[in-house]
């Protein structure tokens, strides 16, 4: 009898395991608690209570977008002016859920290059980023009215521009004056390769007013308008507000329990995760990550506990940001983005 319930059991388990509705989330890097919250989603078991079998593809150093559109990927992580930018050359994205509320963007120096301010930029040579990860950078250019290299139509710029993948120490600070890092990530890295934090200056994009939000989520109009996602008797729009929901506990669990939140990153992290030099090492660059990435989605505070939400006048700041500098042409459709879809994970009205 014992046997015939153990089979039993086993039998329910893969029927249900095989009823659940496959999805595609593309991050938009490699696996670490920049992404917490989506681990920690399926950790906990949180998409599967919503129907969903969520597989994680990690993107490397191309564009997300990419795989969204082309249907690699049903939804997917990325910037807001990654998709903006995207949405303006004709691809048919749609920003569904907003994670971090505050941008971690900064451009990072030696202290003893006397760079003290944007207006010293002018002359330098600073370390940017490929497929559109260069916008933050060029948005703070612009505002102080300097030009880069990454505009072929300038004959003199301003400023030297040198595209790397990702790691500063293959250009920092031999090759450049200044580079990218992000508050969670590459800070840290930097300060591993000997540069503590007494020694650097770090200009923080957003205290310069170019905070141009990231990481949010993410899919195409063709997985929104789907009556029947993957024959799974439900909308697209349906299946986004189950992901969104899960994904949101997942990131309240994390941020509120940070320890437990890096300890399910760990293993599923690669050689990325490890940081750089005397510091490289996982589990403490992990838990720096999650502190610093914490700090971000809680930046939305003021959204009154409204995780998720793309604050509607964030998003029209950034808009106006974007086309006062000349990155947008015109202001974006409405239909890039689809507020209904928060709200229908949450159950509260975005306006």
């Amino acid at each position: 009898m014992k046997k015939l319930v153990l089979i039993g059991l086993l039998l329910g388990g893969a029927a249900s395991a095989k009823d659940l509705v496959p999805v595609k989330l593309q991050l938009k890097w490699f696996p670490q608690a920049q992404f917490a919250g989506f681990f920690v989603a399926k950790e906990k078991g949180y998409f599967e209570a919503e129907g969903l079998d969520v597989q994680f593809l990690p993107i490397g150093d191309q564009s997300p977008i990419q795989t969204v559109v082309t249907g690699t990927s049903d939804f997917g992580t990325t910037w807001i002016t990654d998709l903006l930018t995207a949405r303006q050359n004709g691809l048919p994205v749609v920003h569904i859920a907003q994670i971090f509320q505050k941008s971690g963007f900064t451009l990072v120096s030696l202290k003893s290059s006397g760079i003290n301010k944007p207006a010293d930029f002018k002359g330098k040579r600073i370390g940017v980023w490929p497929s559109g990860n260069e916008y933050p950078a060029v948005a703070l250019l612009k505002k102080y009215k300097m030009s880069s290299s990454l505009d072929s139509s300038v004959a003199r710029p301003d400023v030297q521009a040198v595209t790397y993948p990702f790691d500063p120490s293959i250009v920092f600070p031999d090759k450049v004056d200044l580079v990218s890092a992000m508050t969670y990530n590459e800070v840290d890295q930097i300060v591993g390769l000997g540069y503590s934090m007494d020694k650097i200056k770090v200009f923080k994009a957003s205290d310069y007013g170019i905070n141009l939000l990231e990481d949010l989520m993410f899919t195409s109009e063709k997985v929104l308008n789907d009556k029947n996602f993957k024959n799974s008797g439900m909308s697209g729009k349906e299946i986004a507000a189950k992901l969104v929901r899960a994904s949101l506990k997942g990131w309240d669990y994390a941020v509120k329990n940070q320890k437990e939140a890096v300890s399910i990153v760990l293993p599923l992290c690669g050689n990325t995760c490890k940081g750089s030099g005397t510091r490289a090492d996982a589990r403490a660059h992990q838990t720096w990550q999650m502190s610093e990435v914490a700090k971000l989605y809680n930046a939305g505070a003021t959204l009154k506990g409204n995780a998720g939400l793309l604050d509607p006048k964030a998003y029209a700041s950034n808009v106006k940001l974007l086309r006062d500098l000349g990155i947008l042409k015109s202001a974006p459709a409405a239909a890039t983005v689809d507020y209904s879809v928060w709200e229908a994970a949450t159950g509260k009205k975005a306006k």
